[in-house]
C-alpha cells in the first residue's frame, strides 16, 4: 500500500464512516477496485488507526456535548448526564458480545465478500428509504430504545451494513427525533471504537514497520478531515429528512457490487 492508495481509503473511511453507506463495505469495494492486498496484520493495523481518526473527528465535533457529559458524570447524580451515559453504555453491549463470541467469523467477512457487501448495501438502502418516510418527533431515546440500538449497531457490523445508517434508522423508525439519532449514533460508536483499539493494542495485534509508517500518517490525517466534514454534513442531512438519497446511492453501488461478483 503506498501513500496514494492511503489517503483514498482513509478519506473514504473518513466520510462513509458518517455517511450512511458502509464504511466497510466501500474500503472493501475501494481495495478490490484498487487492487490493494494488505497484510492481515498489516490490515488490522491500518483499519485501527483510520477509526481512531474518525473517532477523534467525532470528539471534536461533539467536545461540547462530551464536556457536558463528563461534567454531570462527576456530579454522581441521577441526573439527564448520568442517563444519557448509561443509555450508551447499554447500547454497547450487543456489538461486544457479537465482537467477542464471532470475531473469527466476522473477521472472515472482511476478505473480498464483494457480493455480500453488494446484498448488504442493498439492506442498507431498503433502510434508509424506509427512515427518511417517518414522521419526525421531539423524541428522547429511552433505555429500551438504545437496546435496540445496540442490536441494530451489531448487525452492523457485516460490511455493506452502514453503521451509522442502522442506528440513526432504526432510531427515527422508533420515533426519535432525527438530531438527537444523529447524535446518540455517532457518540455510541466512541467508546466501542477505544475499547478496540485497547483491546488490539493489549493484545499485540498491531504491526508498525518504519516502511508503513508514512502511509499510516496520511491515511490517519485523510480520515480525520474528512471525517470533520462528514460528520457536520450527516447531521444537517439527518435533521432535513434527506436520508432518500442515500438510500438510491446505496442500492445503485450494492447493484453493481453483486454484478461485479457474479461476473467474475
Amino acid at each position: 500500500m503506498d501513500i496514494l492508495e492511503a489517503i483514498i481509503l482513509g478519506i473514504i473511511q473518513g466520510l462513509t464512516e458518517f455517511l450512511p453507506v458502509s464504511s466497510s463495505g466501500h474500503l472493501e469495494l475501494a481495495k478490490e477496485i484498487l487492487g490493494v492486498s494488505i497484510e492481515k496484520e498489516k490490515n488490522i493495523t491500518f483499519t485501527v488507526i483510520l477509526h481512531f481518526a474518525t473517532a477523534l473527528s467525532t470528539i471534536v465535533i461533539f467536545r461540547k456535548e462530551i464536556v457536558e457529559i463528563f461534567k454531570g458524570l462527576f456530579q454522581f447524580k441521577w441526573n439527564d448526564e448520568f442517563k444519557f451515559s448509561l443509555k450508551i453504555v447499554i447500547s454497547m453491549i450487543p456489538a461486544v458480545i457479537v465482537g467477542l463470541l464471532f470475531k473469527d467469523e466476522l473477521e472472515s467477512f472482511f476478505d473480498g465478500k464483494i457480493l455480500l457487501v453488494g446484498v448488504m448495501l442493498l439492506v442498507t438502502a431498503l433502510l434508509l428509504l424506509m427512515a427518511d418516510k417517518a414522521k419526525n418527533t421531539n423524541k428522547e431515546v429511552s433505555f429500551s430504545n438504545s437496546v435496540i440500538i445496540g442490536i441494530s449497531q451489531a448487525i452492523a457490523m457485516l460490511p455493506g451494513i452502514s453503521r451509522s445508517g442502522a442506528t440513526i434508522s432504526t432510531s427515527v423508525l422508533l420515533g426519535i427525533d432525527r438530531t438527537k439519532a444523529a447524535r446518540f449514533s455517532f457518540l455510541m460508536v466512541v467508546p466501542l471504537i477505544f475499547g478496540a483499539i485497547g483491546k488490539d493494542v493489549l493484545g499485540g495485534n498491531l504491526n508498525f514497520q518504519s516502511s508503513d509508517i508514512l502511509p499510516y500518517i496520511t491515511g490517519f490525517i485523510a480520515a480525520f478531515l474528512s471525517g470533520l466534514l462528514a460528520c457536520k454534513w450527516m447531521i444537517a442531512l439527518v435533521k432535513k429528512s434527506k436520508l432518500s438519497y442515500f438510500s438510491l446511492y446505496c442500492a445503485i453501488v450494492g447493484i453493481i457490487a453483486i454484478g461485479y461478483a457474479l461476473l467474475n
